[in-house]
């Protein structure tokens, strides 16, 4: 026992934290009169001004002054022994404390707004004084008044908010709060990681429209409307407007700026002291979908003597939430194995949470500490930390295997998480059997990925999703632009998260995004054209097509490809035709933002023309300077046209024309030639090096595109845009050795089935290594590999094999 606990326990034995049990007295219950002391501060304040108006502020200093002098309070009353009448002693310091503050505050603001008789700055001081009493103290009490038994008392409470401008507040702290505290649905606990300044808007916003929800499902359970006069709205509305009408009277117009502006400082204050109780504490999600009791370690705990003293025990905040109506002096102290505990009073706390690092610098370690020592089963946090999990707690299991599996689809779902919506539309629902249909797991699974197939590859394809998106209400481009980029953003996520599970290959889901790009890009340009062709009154014949280069013409597109278009046109006026690709090319723009599948719209930065007149694809006949463009243009598929159907076959033959006879084709011919023979610096096969290493993604499409060009004048089904296809034509057509085009078609497929899969699991920094096990598993399954660890193995044999095929099927082609 320390010296100073030692002579408190002389003066009253109830008075010292060293053991044992408190007994209720008028002496015990003495130092609880101390708040009223700063009442006739307040009011010499008030009266004389000058160096009086220096009590308030330093009354408000002495938690910071004397927690350390008279120390901690561990000890605790009898629950048992202890009668109602006993505790009157202590619940007349309460009642006096909440009967002198409106009289103080109303004599405070006469003072200020109609007597005026203090020069301006120390009006400003004693506002200031005013509004820093009320923010410690007055919430402290009409809290404890407001789960009081009695009408009167719980009137009172009431009353002591109304005078600061937070009438709901017992009815959003009672059926909001209390029920579900340390849970997503309650704006009131601040989960981890989340700064004060964030946390005020949210935590006023969600909670006055949770308090009219409370307000209005009790009605309803009564059969009445939710403007019925029982509402307590009507009341909160009808004494608030007395209230400032009383203020106005006062001093006018500036008066009521005044007291709105003293009263959003002390809410702003009350909300601070939510953000200090409960912060970073979670409660456990069960797995029927509820959350496991309130605890003693779902509220922090502070023991510091003087504090506990000025703020009526409210720091014993765990006991409360056990048994919310037990009376202040009968609050319970928790050891730091029943419950975690702040490294300082409440007033050393609401300042440290204003500077969000030092907060977080203080308190993370105790929230980890925390978590370690009551829930040393849960290993992982992810979940329960999340933007996604916090929006959209019902969908725990999703969430839990979306981070598990792919951080990709997990950024996602953490940045937009009404996402998650998607997993109980019935187009997805009814793609998802129940487990145990089958008569085992690996028939369930191919049943599980022939309906999802059937359904992207084969029922829903870009007809069906164009009139899918036709069925928005669209006005405007801009009804259009964002149409389709919500409309597209769902389709993403199913079908990213059909692929993560397993039911569509990766190779499969790029095709089925190539064909979401198609109908969103096609739906914003058909409504685009529509617009400025109604806007110009010279149409003329122009035609204007839209054609798809890279991933998207190769239908190999994953999340983040380039939404790479031209735009080309013939006929007509050049400038209209002009001014419509630009008017094209700006609603592209505004569709790759906020798009989870396309990355930035390409041609803004690139070096290639966005626009074009068909007549100048004769440059590529006539100029060798252009191997580039032509590179692109082995890639390229005509998505849309806009005014003359024939525009597509027309760009089709120049397209064939400039790869079989253009003058820059020998230059690309001899570009590819050099790159496939040249592999040094190549990086060893791996799965972080699936496009770079030898044999790879790269070398593939070199091969097929050297095949292409090689023979575009012969076969026209070898000008497909994607290497696989470009493969199986040079098979069916022989040329090449028997099997091998065949082969590496297969190629191209896997590492298409791998480069999708990295898409998903590999967000920023990433390492196979220390990948989650479901994301290796994802990985294994796209590589054609029975586990993880044998995927590497599996990726060196297919890369030497890719490597030695074609060589073959190019041996010829590599020694011109």
């Amino acid at each position: 026992m320390s010296e100073t606990d030692a002579q408190l326990d002389e003066l009253d034995p109830g008075l010292t934290g060293s053991g044992g049990i408190v007994e209720p007295s008028a002496g015990n219950a003495l130092p609880y009169f101390i708040p009223l002391l700063v009442f006739p501060l307040l009011i010499a304040a008030a009266l004389y001004g000058g160096w009086w108006i220096a009590g308030p502020f330093v009354f408000l200093s002495l938690p910071n002054m004397f927690d350390g002098v008279f120390g901690r309070n561990t000890r605790n009353m009898d629950l048992e022994q202890v009668r109602e009448r006993r505790l009157l002693p202590y619940d007349l310091a309460l009642w006096t404390w909440a009967l002198c503050w409106p009289v103080v505050l109303l004599f405070g603001l006469w003072q200020i707004l109609v007597v005026g008789h203090l020069p301006f700055w120390e009006n400003v001081l004693v506002a200031l004084a005013l509004t820093g009493v009320a923010s410690q103290t007055v919430f402290v009490v009409s809290h404890e008044l407001a789960h009081r038994a009695t009408a009167w008392e719980r009137g009172l409470g009431e009353l002591l908010m109304l005078s600061v401008g937070y009438p709901y507040y017992a009815l959003e702290h009672l059926y909001g709060h209390h029920a579900n505290v340390c849970t997503p649905a309650d704006p009131s606990s601040a989960p981890k990681g989340l700064p004060l300044w964030q946390y005020l808007p949210r935590d006023l916003v969600r909670g006055y429209r949770n308090t009219w929800r409370h307000a209005r499902i009790r009605l309803e359970r009564r059969h009445l409307p939710a403007w019925h006069y029982t509402n307590p709205f009507w009341r909160y509305l009808t004494t608030g407007i007395a209230w400032l009408g009383l203020i106005y009277g006062m001093g006018g117009i500036w008066a009521l700026l005044i007291y709105l502006y003293l009263c959003a400082a002390i809410v702003v204050a009350v909300k601070t002291v939510n953000y200090v109780q409960h912060y970073g504490l979670l409660r456990l999600r069960e797995p029927g979908g509820w959350f496991e009791p309130v605890r003693t370690w779902h509220s922090w705990n502070e023991a510091t003597r003087f504090s506990n003293w000025l703020f009526f025990n409210t720091q014993r905040h765990p006991d409360h939430h056990i048994e919310a109506s037990r009376h202040y002096p009968l609050l319970q102290y928790y050891s730091e194995s029943e419950a975690p505990q702040l490294p300082g009073g409440y007033v050393q706390m609401v300042l440290l949470a204003m500077f969000p690092r030092r907060w977080f610098r203080t308190m993370d370690p105790l929230v980890d500490r925390w978590r370690a020592h009551f829930y040393p089963q849960v290993e992982d946090w992810s979940v329960y930390d999340s933007r996604a999990f916090a929006a959209r707690p019902n969908a725990f299991e999703a969430i839990e295997e979306i981070l598990g599996t792919a951080p990709r689809i997990g950024a996602w779902i953490t940045r937009s998480p009404a996402l998650l919506d998607n997993l109980r539309k019935k187009e997805f629902t009814n793609l998802e059997l129940p487990d145990g249909f089958g008569p085992d797991s690996e028939t369930e699974a191919d049943i599980r990925r022939g309906l999802a197939r059937l359904y992207w590859m084969h029922e829903f394809g870009v007809s069906e999703m164009r009139e899918r998106i036709a069925e928005f209400p669209i006005h405007s481009p801009r009804d259009a632009v964002e149409a389709a980029r919500h409309w597209s953003n769902d389709q993403v996520f199913q079908i990213c998260m059909h692929a993560m599970r397993g039911n569509l290959a990766m190779a499969d889901a790029g095709i089925v995004l190539a064909n979401v790009a198609e109908a969103s890009a096609v739906a914003v340009l058909q409504v685009v054209g529509e617009t400025f062709a109604k806007r110009h009154s010279r149409r003329e014949s122009g035609s204007v097509a839209a054609v798809a280069l890279g991933d998207f013409a190769s239908r190999e597109m994953v999340p983040g490809s380039e939404l790479d278009v031209v735009f080309v046109h013939d006929g007509g006026a050049a400038e209209y035709c002009e001014a419509l690709c630009r008017r094209f090319h700006e609603a592209l723009q505004a569709l790759s933002h906020d798009n989870l599948l396309f990355g930035a719209f390409s041609l803004r930065n690139s070096g290639r023309p966005s626009v074009r007149s068909l007549a100048d694809f004769s440059a590529f006949r006539e100029s060798a300077g252009l191997a580039g463009e032509l590179l692109a243009l082995v890639r390229a598929r005509c998505i849309f046209v806009f005014s003359e159907a024939g525009m597509a076959e027309r760009f089709d033959e120049a397209r064939r024309e400039a790869l079989s006879r253009g003058a820059a084709r020998g230059a690309l011919l001899a570009d590819l030639r050099n790159a496939l023979k040249d592999t040094s610096g190549l990086p060893a096969p791996g799965l972080s090096s699936v496009c770079e290493m030898r044999g790879g993604r790269d070398d593939v499409e070199r091969a097929a595109r050297l095949l292409q060009l090689a023979h575009a004048g012969e076969f026209s089904d070898m000008l497909a845009p994607d290497a696989a296809s470009v493969f199986k034509a040079a098979s069916i057509q022989g040329a090449g050795p028997e099997g091998i085009a065949a082969r590496l078609a297969e190629s191209a497929r896997m590492w298409q089935n791998l480069r999708g899969a990295l898409s998903l699991v590999a967000e920023g920094d990433f390492d196979a290594g220390t990948a989650a096990p479901k994301a290796k598993a994802v990985m294994a399954q796209a590589g054609g590999a029975g586990d993880f660890d044998a995927l590497g193995d599996a990726i060196r044999e297919a890369a030497a094999r890719a490597d030695g095929d074609i060589r073959s099927l190019t041996s010829g082609l590599l020694a011109v």
